[in-house]
């Protein structure tokens, strides 16, 4: 762990992040009584925030870190949570996907970035195309969370998935690693322990560890010292309530 400490910030990295967009509201409330017109709990509401959900969750995890971002999205989704205040706990979750179009890349924007982090949660923004074409013309690394199952077509990416995306696979790529919960992370057949701690919210847990990911290998140039970084950055958000972007102190 003490070589985690020496990843520092060498410079500002510019990272191009592509991705399904969507805001979190979070509708907080109590519970006192069941309604009389049906079997259901009257949610008495309090008041509401809003936060970036998605890749624009990645967004803010990677700024957090200091990383200049330029973000490419068509179409944001929103994702209602009701959460009970006195138990911090989720009654119900409301979600109004968007159905995206496929990004087309803008020729004039280049490829003057350290690194490309793609965020694809199989809304239409992100195709097999898009992900091949960036990697025979990009030479930094690509960092992809994916839904997608065809993984051998991303082979070049380094791509993080978690242990139900893995059981859905028809084939796996090159570089491959797939997120355990608490039992760590897996990478070459190699486990990466995490920390235990006390479990409040899994959301965005997985931006948050791509989001490191990418920020720890441009700082080492060895994945096997970014995976350790990402476990710890992820173990922080699970213990807040909805998404969150740990700082460099917190991860650390």
């Amino acid at each position: 762990m003490n070589e985690l400490k020496n990843i520092q910030q060498q410079r500002k990295f510019k990272v191009l992040l592509i991705g399904d967009d969507c805001i979190d509201v979070y509708r907080y409330g109590t519970i006192d009584r069941i309604s009389p017109e049906a079997p259901v709990p009257i949610f008495k509401f309090s008041h509401q925030e809003k936060r970036p959900g998605m890749a624009g969750n990645v967004r803010e995890n990677l700024e957090k870190l200091g990383c200049e971002v330029t973000f490419l999205s068509n179409g944001t989704s929103v994702k209602t949570r009701l959460i009970d205040m006195r138990s911090r706990q989720h009654i119900v979750r409301i979600d109004e996907d968007v159905q995206c179009q496929p990004i087309d890349l803008i020729p004039e924007l280049g490829f003057d970035f350290d690194a490309i982090v793609i965020s694809d949660y199989n809304k239409g923004t992100i195709t097999y195309e898009l992900i091949e074409e960036l990697v025979e013309h990009f030479e930094g690394p690509i960092f992809v969370d994916t839904k997608k199952t065809d993984l051998k077509r991303l082979d070049g990416c380094i791509v993080k998935i978690n242990e139900l995306e893995h059981s859905l696979l028809k084939t796996e790529c090159e570089d491959l690693i797939v997120t355990l919960g608490d039992k760590g992370v897996r990478y070459k057949n190699f486990i990466f322990g995490a920390p235990k701690v006390e479990v409040s919210d899994v959301t965005g847990a997985g931006d948050t560890f791509l989001s490191a990911l990418a920020y720890a290998y441009l700082n080492t140039q060895i994945i096997e010292l970014a995976i350790p970084f990402a476990i710890n950055a992820a173990t922080v958000t699970v213990q807040k309530l909805g998404v969150y972007a740990p700082t460099m102190d917190e991860i650390l």
